[in-house]
């Protein structure tokens, strides 16, 4: 273990003293004991998505209890669940919290690394590969798992991709970048199995694996297809800073809008858990236009049935036909098509309808959880068929 100076002790117990003062109290411990697996799930928790993993993984493999974990910057806005939730201030600098986490740990059977971030936090001067190690000593078996600008290289991204943010926004492509050397570097270092979010990644680690994002199709299930309620055609974005390309397309949308051909309804400051009456009060959900990939926000609008517009490179709807056997069901646009396309829609909406009503199946089968789930499964039974 690392030592501290005297003046560094001292400054980090002020910062946790003043952070409980504020109402952050010691954070939990990862659960230990029993006779069952555990699978460790951490620390980014991305729109939830490490809670998904490890409800699926349970589902998959019953014999399993999965522990997803977020360590939270400030104040969480959209309170995705989590099994364990710990401020920051308590993973970088609490030696108390680092040394019990790694203990509790150490008893696992498996633990899924998002992001290249370290899942101790400051232990070890905050290198994840070290603790990686350290988990591996006591025979825990570790992955590695990225979710899009953690591992996509952007001057690959903006070569492939004409509209590519990295393109233009020259601060994000050099933050994506050290990121993503960071993550590479990782995956070098310690050799490990690599998953990845979303088929447009696939391409980016040799060998790596699909662990499909999960959604709960359940919960966004709409009772009436899109235009039931006639015209104008109902139209909802929710933008993303310099990801989604909102600023490509805002001017035609507003145009259409104003024309009375669409009704577009701008989704900010809205949680999470309001997002699915929002969706069936929609006709059309617009998802990225800039990154020719889709996630969770398109899996959510396929679950609700509704039509959902994006732009997504031929290569990533190459690789879902492969994985799934399917057609990926997105409505295809660029930003110079879309106020085309949507006109389109408007004029004759057949098409677009049977894209939209194949959505909801297409989820329960790939992002539902039991596709992610039987992934997690085969991960943890092959470590688990060699320690026998």
């Amino acid at each position: 273990m690392e030592a501290r100076t005297p003046r560094q002790v001292l400054g980090a117990a002020a910062r946790l003293l003043n952070a409980r003062l504020h109402g952050d109290r010691f954070p939990t411990i990862a659960p230990s004991g029993g006779d069952a697996d555990r699978v460790f799930i951490g620390p980014t928790n991305y729109a939830g998505q490490a809670d998904s993993w490890a409800r699926a993984l349970e589902s998959a493999r019953p014999q399993t209890r999965a522990t997803s974990m977020k360590i939270r910057y400030g104040q969480d806005s959209f309170e995705y669940p989590a099994d364990q939730t710990v401020p920051s201030v308590y993973s970088r600098l609490s030696r108390r919290w680092q040394h019990r986490q790694l203990r509790a740990l150490q008893g696992y059977t498996g633990l899924l690394l998002e992001s290249a971030r370290p899942f101790l936090g400051g232990l070890y001067d905050s290198d994840a590969a070290r603790q990686l190690e350290e988990l591996g000593r006591t025979g825990v078996s570790c992955a590695l798992l990225f979710h899009g600008s953690d591992i996509r290289d952007p001057d690959i991204h903006a070569q492939k991709e004409r509209h590519s943010p990295f393109a233009v926004d020259r601060e994000l492509r050099d933050r994506c970048r050290g990121m993503a050397d960071r993550s590479r570097e990782l995956v070098e270092r310690t050799g490990l199995p690599v998953y990845v979010s979303t088929v447009g990644l696939l391409s980016e680690v040799e060998g790596s694996n699909w662990l499909p994002v999960v959604i709960e199709a359940d919960v966004w299930q709409a009772g009436d297809p899109p235009l039931s309620a006639g015209l104008p055609l109902r139209v909802a974005h929710a933008p993303s800073t310099g990801i989604k390309g909102t600023d490509l397309i805002e001017e035609s949308l507003q145009r259409l809008h104003a024309e009375k051909i669409i009704d577009y309804q701008v989704v900010r400051g809205i949680p999470h858990s309001a997002m699915p009456d929002v969706y069936r009060n929609t006709d059309v959900v617009l998802d990225s236009f800039r990154t020719g990939n889709y996630g969770v926000a398109a899996c959510e609008g396929l679950a609700a049935g509704r039509i959902v517009v994006a732009h997504i490179s031929e290569e990533v709807r190459r690789r879902t036909r492969e994985l799934t056997g399917e057609e990926l069901p997105i409505v295809e646009a660029t930003p110079e098509s879309l106020a085309e396309v949507l006109l389109g829609i408007v004029e004759d909406p057949t098409r677009a309808l049977g894209i939209a009503a194949a959505g909801p199946e297409f989820v329960r089968r790939f992002h539902g959880g039991s596709r992610s789930g039987a992934v997690l499964a085969e991960w943890l039974d092959q470590h688990t068929s060699r320690t026998q």
